[in-house]
């Protein structure tokens, strides 16, 4: 823990450091304001609390995590996961679930599993991102559109279907305010300014927006403003609350019937597997994102572990101030690289930021579009679903890594991110097993001339590879099946690298066939501790029936003296 703060501490930043690190805070903030509050419109709350989000995760996972350059709040590989929850249990739910989704990234940190969630497969992960960058990419039609949706709660296809009735509710100003802004993201880097293209294009749309409005009221668009209301410390308005975020105990906040979702047992093993979910998608995109960190920034290097308990904290302290659920965001990470961020302080000036933006211009933001949000969201989908990467894959890989990823993908979009990541880990598993049983052999030597004349008496078998559950049957089937002549079966192991307790079984079973037909084994060159597991597993020497050797010669010359 504080593996962040104390790299810090040691390389003892100078004054050009931290004046890096403010402007790179600031640029990162200027990203980070209209994603934020994308993020959790898309997610189904209110901006609000993607603003919180970014300014108390940002804060404490930067301090606390593991990596000194991750910038942490809500992103979009969320979306997919958080909008169901928010349709069934409310913003309290939501909340609550992300608290969970804390306090399991941090028993996963303990545990050190950080290295072991760095391993996900790259078919599964290109298939969920993918997935969800289709999902993200639909949900926006409606806004982009200016759709009038009827509420559906349904799976993706219930959803479009949805959309496509929707159809004659078209509106040709919001349209043009969201072509407006999306043209405006993809040509903004043509003009080289150092205004971030998502702020251009927002105050484009906003301006084109409020001018519309002014022709005529009937060329008015749906803002932030009209679409989302507030009351909060009795203040009652509409857009986003021009206050800092306050502390209120998730539970008492509304659910999906507007009553407190409440704190009891049932409700907690109710959110336990969106819990999961939450909480297994963090630290995979958290990870992630820090490896590609490393990646960008010269001598950097994160800890999985600690990264992975920052994380936890900061989604366990979000939400007792209105904080979805976070994790380190790629985009916002490789954007305070690349302004000169090299510490935390980077990350806690973007959150300042943010504050400073909802206390200051809260009025300014509530006059955004919806259409402009929705293309900036088009944007990150894009960005998310990595084309080129998907098709080139499908191209050139495997057959199996391209069933791993079209199933993946598939159920992502058809039925939910959890499941598709677990069916994707289970092929990915089996497909693992299948290549490394193939690897596995055990042949019959023979004429082999260092080993010189052997008796027709005596088998040798040359066994190569890890022996475990999935290769121990098939490497060693055939060696109790010996001709009547042999009286003794040496084994030569000195290429096998691993040993589990299914291959220590099926050892024993040979052990015994062997000595039933009267026939000795001679273990030779297996390394000294699997020749420990074998003991303990009660495999023993047994003078004439069973042998150790270090060299393949020496265990020749023992099954001889068996003769």
């Amino acid at each position: 823990m504080f593996a962040a703060l104390n790299q810090t501490v040691k390389a003892k930043p100078s004054f050009a450091d931290i004046q890096a690190d403010v402007l790179a805070g600031l640029t990162v903030g200027i990203v980070a304001l209209p994603l934020s509050m994308a993020f959790a419109i898309a997610s189904g709350v209110a901006p609000q609390h993607g603003l919180y989000t970014a300014i108390v995760a940002g804060i404490v996972s930067s301090l606390v995590g593991g990596s000194t350059i991750n910038i942490s709040g809500p992103t979009a590989a969320f979306v997919v996961v958080l909008l169901p929850i928010v349709h069934q249990f409310g913003l309290g739910g939501l909340l609550l679930s992300g608290l969970m989704a804390g306090i399991m990234l941090i028993g996963m940190g303990m545990a050190r599993l950080g290295s072991l969630i760095e391993v996900v497969p790259y078919p599964v992960t290109l298939g969920f991102t993918s997935g969800i960058a289709v999902i993200i990419a639909t949900f926006q039609i409606k806004d982009f559109f200016g759709l009038t949706v009827a509420p559906v709660d349904g799976h993706y296809l219930e959803q479009l279907g949805a959309i496509v009735q929707a159809a004659p509710t078209f509106r040709l100003i919001d349209f043009l305010i969201g072509l407006l802004t999306l043209a405006t993201l993809l040509l903004w880097r043509r003009f080289r300014s150092r205004v971030p293209s998502h702020l251009a294009a927002v105050i484009l749309g906003s301006i084109a927006a409020w001018a519309c409005s002014r022709v005529s009221p009937e060329l008015t668009v749906a803002t932030i403003g009209s679409r989302f209301h507030f009351e909060l410390q009795g203040v009652v308005g509409n857009g986003i609350p021009p206050f800092a975020p306050s502390f209120d105990w998730p539970w008492n906040l509304p659910g999906a019937d507007g009553l407190p979702v409440g704190l009891s047992w049932k409700m907690i093993h109710t959110l336990f597997p969106s819990a999961i979910a939450i909480a297994v998608l963090g630290a995979i995109t958290s990870l992630l994102c820090s490896v590609i960190a490393d990646g960008m920034s010269a001598g950097h290097k994160h800890d999985s572990n600690d990264e992975l308990i920052g994380q936890g904290i900061g989604n366990i302290i979000a939400p007792f101030f209105g904080g979805i659920p976070a994790t380190a965001a790629i985009a916002r990470t490789a954007t305070n690289i690349k302004a000169g961020g090299r510490t935390p302080l980077a990350a806690t000036v973007h959150s300042i930021f943010v504050l400073l933006s909802i206390l200051l211009i809260a009025p300014l933001l509530s006059r955004i579009p919806m259409a402009s949000m929705a293309a900036l969201l088009f944007m990150v989908a894009w960005n998310m679903s990595e084309t080129k990467h998907f098709i080139r894959t499908v191209k050139v890989a495997p057959r199996s890594d391209v069933a791993v990823l079209l199933i993946c993908f598939s159920l992502t979009v058809l039925f939910d991110m959890a499941i598709a990541v677990g069916v994707g880990m289970s092929l990915a598993a089996i497909l693992f097993i299948q290549r490394s049983i193939s690897l596995t052999t055990a042949t019959k030597v023979q004429g082999r001339a260092e080993l010189g004349e052997l008796p027709a008496s005596v088998a040798v078998y040359d066994i190569n590879g890890p022996l475990f559950f999935g290769s121990a049957q098939k490497a060693m089937k055939n060696i109790t099946s010996v001709t009547p002549d042999v009286r003794a079966v040496v084994l030569d192991m000195s290429k096998v690298n691993m040993i589990d307790m299914s291959a220590i079984v099926a050892m024993e079973s040979i052990s015994r066939n062997l000595q039933k037909n009267g026939v000795g084994l001679i273990v030779s060159g297996l390394q000294p501790q699997m020749i420990l597991k074998l003991r303990r597993a009660g495999l023993r020497k047994k003078s004439g029936k069973v042998e150790f050797s270090r060299t393949l010669a020496e265990g020749i010359a023992k099954a001889r003296k068996m003769l």
